[in-house]
């Protein structure tokens, strides 16, 4: 890192930087990010269409002008990752400490929860189905067939590209290296704006630059964390009709809003060491169950087959997937869309496993983050959307037709309904999906709020306001139908443009600031 800057670290403590307003919190920050997050909604309800219209208008430039950019950034910041665990840096221990705060199972359950979110469910069963209906222009200019065994193969490979190793390096690999050595070590704030610290110094830190990065960061977050929860109403009301007969009403939908906010909002307050790491446990405990049952129970050969066939074709294909530029239509609605969802999550993201992960080495963090993590998604992404093919292709239109209309809890029932004990199956899902959109919920709540006051231990009152706040702008939204929310998924992608600027000098100050610790951690 540059000496100069290092020498002038400032002991930054919560709420030095910039106004205070109560026990610390950044209030430019603060009313920057909740004024456009409410204006946003009043928006909605006001003119749905008008602020579409804004949003598609700003969608098409975010992703016209960036969207090859945010391509690259993704690749590098996998391949760089991967070079630091490999070499020497990969023995470096991060966090000022070789004393973990929380067991393997734990730390590797909280990250694959909080990453993965309730759009693995819904996501896994949707996303192939759509590209085996409409193979990709990559598999489709090769001579890939609607209908056929290739398409199903190709498809599970394409999903694998948007939820596998770029998605996942992303969200903590390179970043988190740079938090957990600026704060553990050096006494900055848990902040976005900390990793612009090594390019900009105390300007980032102490003056309205800071203030705009933070803000910006929260705001991408709040839009990519209310959009699941929107969409959760939407799809429990949904599976609850089908299943239950219970009336899919507004009414319906914002009973399950309140149950939903206040579950991820006590584990918020509850904190790390109890309610988030209880609702990772149970996650992953009901998970682990389905995929055992779906796989034992399901398709098993096809299962098996597939996630080979498909994991091949992904690791065949990879750079030219990545980098794939030849139709820029489609690529806008699927790899860039998907790019700019991650991207916005990444800061805070960063910031939270920086949260949990001290006393892991460099090549643990990577590892979990960039690799194991990935093939696990991957073949959670086989076990539900490979079914939903296997099905498909043994009787077509049974999983096709339900999901005409890009309908992805139809898509999902559909599929649960096609296997033994399908009722029993399908409300498993449906709580699974609750508890994911919930561990994300929680595990965001509390980013937010340690951005809002710069501690890795935020106030339980900036806890619950940023939990309430989410939900009631998701119940907003909701209100004027799906169009609120898929607009807001749409503005995601939007935010995700100043945030990937935050994102690019991690890609060289993570090494620069590996090979530091390696020198200082006596490692040859």
């Amino acid at each position: 890192m540059n000496q100069s800057n290092q020498a002038t670290a400032p002991q930054v403590t919560p709420g030095q930087t910039g106004k205070s307003l109560f026990s610390g919190v950044d209030l430019p920050v603060f009313l920057i990010s909740g004024g456009v997050s409410v204006l946003f909604a009043l928006a909605a309800l006001y003119d749905i269409d008008m602020v579409s219209g804004w949003v598609n208008t700003a969608f098409a430039t975010s992703t016209k002008f960036f969207g090859a950019y945010w391509q690259i950034l993704l690749l590098l910041t996998f391949i760089i990752g991967l070079f630091l665990a490999a070499g020497r840096t990969g023995r470096v221990v991060l966090g000022g400490t070789k004393v973990t705060d929380i067991s393997t199972f734990q730390w590797i359950s909280i990250i694959m929860c909080t990453l993965l979110a309730g759009g693995g469910v819904f996501w896994a069963a949707a996303e192939p189905m759509a590209h085996f209906t409409s193979p990709p222009p990559h598999f489709a200019d090769k001579g890939v067939v609607t209908g056929t065994a290739s398409a199903a193969y190709s498809a599970l490979a394409q999903s694998f590209m948007h939820w596998g190793f770029l998605a996942w390096a992303i969200l903590g690999s390179l970043t988190g290296i740079v938090f957990m050595y600026l704060h553990y070590e050096k006494g900055l704030p848990l902040k976005p704006r900390t990793l612009l610290y090594p390019v900009l110094g105390d300007k980032v830190m102490k003056g309205p630059l800071g203030a705009i990065v933070d803000a910006s960061c929260v705001l991408a977050v709040v839009a990519g964390t209310v959009g699941p929860i929107g969409f959760l109403g939407l799809q429990v009301s949904f599976g609850l009709e089908k299943l239950f007969g219970i009336s899919n009403t507004y009414g319906t939908q914002v009973m399950i809003l309140i149950a939903l906010v206040g579950l991820y909002t006590l584990s918020a307050v509850s904190g790390i060491h109890r309610g988030i790491q209880i609702l990772s446990r149970a996650n992953v405990i009901l998970a682990v169950l389905l995929i055992t049952f779906i796989l034992f129970f399901g398709p098993t050969a096809f299962i098996v087959d597939s996630y080979l066939h498909s994991f091949g074709i992904y690791l065949q294909e990879f750079i030219p997937m990545a980098t794939f530029r030849a139709n820029p239509g489609w690529l806008d609605w699927w790899t860039v869309f998907f790019w700019g969802w991650f991207l916005g999550y990444g800061p805070l993201m960063a910031m939270f496993v920086a949260r949990i992960s001290r006393g892991r080495t460099i090549r643990e963090l990577v590892l979990l983050i960039s690799i194991v993590a990935p093939v696990i998604t991957c073949f959670w992404f086989t076990i539900v959307g490979g079914s939903g093919l296997s099905f498909e292709l043994t009787q077509p239109g049974v999983i096709s037709e339900p999901f005409t209309g890009f309908n992805l809890p139809a898509a999902l029932l559909a599929i649960t309904e096609q296997l033994p004990l399908g009722f029993l199956v399908s409300v498993l899902f449906l709580i699974l999906t609750t508890i994911f959109v919930a561990t994300t919920g929680d595990s965001m709540t509390y980013a937010v709020s340690m951005v809002m006051t710069g501690t890795d231990h935020p106030q339980t009152a900036v806890r619950v306001f940023w939990g309430i706040v989410m939900g009631a702008m998701a119940a907003l939204l909701i209100s004027v139908g799906s169009g609120g929310i898929s607009a807001l998924q749409s503005f995601i992608v939007v935010t995700a443009v100043p945030v990937s600027l935050v994102l690019l000098p991690s890609l060289w100050t993570a090494p620069r600031i590996a090979r530091q610790l390696a020198e200082e951690q006596n490692i040859h």
